[in-house]
């Protein structure tokens, strides 16, 4: 980052999404701030300063993943959410733990690409217009007398030939100016594309073989001759594919490769949710817990610091940033195997969601929930209004559903304003100009039943 942000800053970017959970916020602000100040120590020190992975321990919907989202976005780090139940040991059928480096590497690689992308754009865009221009007024063949005699000593001709030069320059900047102003952007042209299909190899993608799969698309794709279709297409579309097509030739992928490897290594953060799936021991080393375990096996070199190898090289995970979380309802912390514990030394819980947080939830965020849906029903027409008794009443019923059933968090909010707002939002295109007011008195008429109704309520909410 080129201004790192402190942690006391970093909070105050996660309070504008998360409401709560003032410990976990503090953690993470101190994990992301500890990683600028790796990079100021001397460099023999460097090496020797681990990353202080977090595990997060609290109920589902309660922010786990969204700080951790939020977190990545502020450090501007390549971020990989996966759950860590979709990994087995060596051996299952699955996916492997290292997959999750791959996956990593190529997000940095795709977020520096779009990068270098951007600094060469201008560039691109001018060499997209002259090729769009040369497609739409080709240049003129010269005649057969211009050919003989490339070099007109008479001046007649010198003067015609520069006639023509200038007529075609006028041409040529008249179509310049009316493609900028969007005058042609209804014309077709016809653009040869790259034909990226190569189905002969769908076949060997499979559980447990992306790996195999990317390195034969690269190694066919390298072999065949590049194969080009021919496309008929408006005129914006082609200057975008042109752009994109010109960019991709001046940006220099080694470099790109380079830096997307060292951002993986040094800023990349790692979200392992469920881990708490992969913790149980109850069945006394039969069955599944066989495969859990040996997960946790294949976890420890990745998270303790280990080369992976990549298609775009050697990837260290020694700096990886660690987040993980669980609810850790019936499996504890403790039951993961020792050595995964140490390599996890900060341990902070989530508290359960208030009837007050809701209310936050509903008002305070800038993405929250009430805004959502007031910029839905607007692209409608339709006005929305909350009075502040309908917002304290929905805050009830969430929490109250919640207490009664399972706790799923903040995602019982979504679940109750689905239902409130189905019948607005179904009948939203033949109410266009209209305002609804939502009240204390609307909220219960719609929800109370439901409520009330304790295996309705399960159903439905």
């Amino acid at each position: 980052m080129q201004q790192p942000l402190t942690p006391a800053e970093i909070v105050l970017e996660l309070d504008k999404y998360i409401i709560g959970q003032k410990d976990a916020k503090r953690m993470v602000a101190i994990a992301l701030r500890n990683r600028w100040r790796r990079q100021q120590v001397p460099e023999h020190l460097r090496d020797e300063i681990a990353p202080k992975n977090i595990i997060m321990i609290g109920p589902t919907g309660v922010g786990k993943t969204e700080i951790a989202r939020r977190l990545a976005r502020l450090a501007q780090s390549p971020f990989l959410k996966i759950e860590a139940s979709k990994f087995t040991e060596v051996g299952y059928v699955g996916r492997d733990v290292e997959s999750m480096i791959r996956d990593l590497t190529e997000l940095a690689v795709s977020m520096v690409r779009n990068e270098e992308m951007e600094t060469v754009k201008v560039r691109a865009e001018e060499i997209a217009e002259e090729k769009l221009l040369d497609i739409l007024l080709p240049p003129k063949r010269t005649t057969p007398e211009v050919r003989e005699h490339p070099f007109p000593v008479e001046g007649q001709a010198l003067i015609a030939a520069k006639e023509e030069a200038d007529q075609a320059d006028t041409t040529r900047e008249k179509l310049r100016k009316l493609l900028r102003i969007g005058a042609l952007d209804d014309r077709y042209v016809e653009l040869d594309v790259p034909d990226r299909n190569i189905p002969m190899i769908e076949i060997f993608a499979g559980a447990g073989m992306e790996e195999m799969d990317y390195n034969l698309r690269d190694m066919l794709g390298s072999m065949l001759p590049r194969r080009t279709k021919r496309r008929k297409v408006k005129i914006p579309e082609a200057r975008e594919i042109l752009i994109q097509e010109e960019s991709q030739r001046l940006i220099d992928m080694d470099k790109v490769i380079k830096l997307a490897i060292e951002r993986t290594e040094h800023s990349g953060i790692i979200f392992l949710d469920e881990i708490d799936k992969i913790a149980g021991r109850e069945a006394g080393g039969r069955g599944p817990d066989v495969s859990r375990e040996g997960v946790q096996r294949d976890l420890l070199p990745i998270v303790e610091g280990s080369t992976v190898t990549t298609k775009y090289g050697m990837v260290k995970t020694d700096h990886i940033l660690f987040i993980a979380s669980g609810a850790f309802h019936i499996a504890k912390p403790s039951d993961l195997i020792p050595e995964l514990q140490g390599r996890f030394p900060i341990r902070v819980e989530l508290t359960s969601l208030s009837k007050e947080d809701f209310i936050r939830i509903l008002k305070e965020p800038e993405n929250a929930l009430i805004v959502q849906y007031k910029s839905l029903l607007e692209t409608e027409e339709v006005q929305l209004t909350f009075e502040e008794d309908a917002i304290d009443e929905l805050a009830e019923v969430a929490y109250q559903v919640n207490s009664r059933t399972e706790n799923i968090g903040a995602r019982r909010l979504h679940t109750i304003m689905e239902k409130l707002l189905s019948d607005v939002s179904f009948n939203a295109p033949d109410m266009k100009g209209q305002t609804v007011h939502i009240d204390r008195e609307y909220v219960r008429k719609i929800l109370n039943e439901i409520v009330k109704d304790e295996d309705l309520s399960r159903y439905i909410l």
